[in-house]
């Protein structure tokens, strides 16, 4: 049976970022349609989750790739914004951000070194912060 899965899906475009996306969006559809009970979200989502379906069956690769390059251009910025808040948090737990006050650069301490003097590496000001 995995047998002919693959060979049915050779030549095929598969799964990306577009398509689970696409995929996403039928599936917040159909639960709209569910919760506020009404009927023109429901024909939506089944069209969305029909043209996901397409996407990954079709056998025009680069048109879906391309389709695919556009929606990654298009979300470049909102995904480089959320990574660079994970990043933010997940380094909270080891280090402190300050500002410098003279220019306002940002410089990462490590955490648990007491009350340290820092230099700023753009102004070489220095101030007292505790870590």
């Amino acid at each position: 049976m995995k047998e002919k899965l693959i060979r049915f899906m050779q030549g095929r475009y598969g799964a990306d970022s577009f398509g689970r996306f696409l995929s996403g969006a039928a599936m917040v559809l159909l639960l709209l349609s569910l919760l506020l009970r009404q009927r023109a979200f429901y024909p939506l989502a089944l069209a969305v989750l029909v043209y996901c379906y397409f996407r990954i069956f079709s056998k025009n690769i680069a048109k879906r790739y391309a389709e695919n390059q556009k929606y990654l251009a298009v979300t470049a910025g909102m995904r480089r914004f959320w990574k660079k808040k994970k990043w933010k948090l997940g380094q909270r737990k080891t280090h402190h951000i300050y500002r410098c006050p003279g220019c306002r650069q940002k410089i990462r301490i490590p955490r648990g070194k007491g009350r340290i003097e820092i230099r700023c590496p753009k102004c070489n000001g220095k101030f007292v912060k505790n870590s």
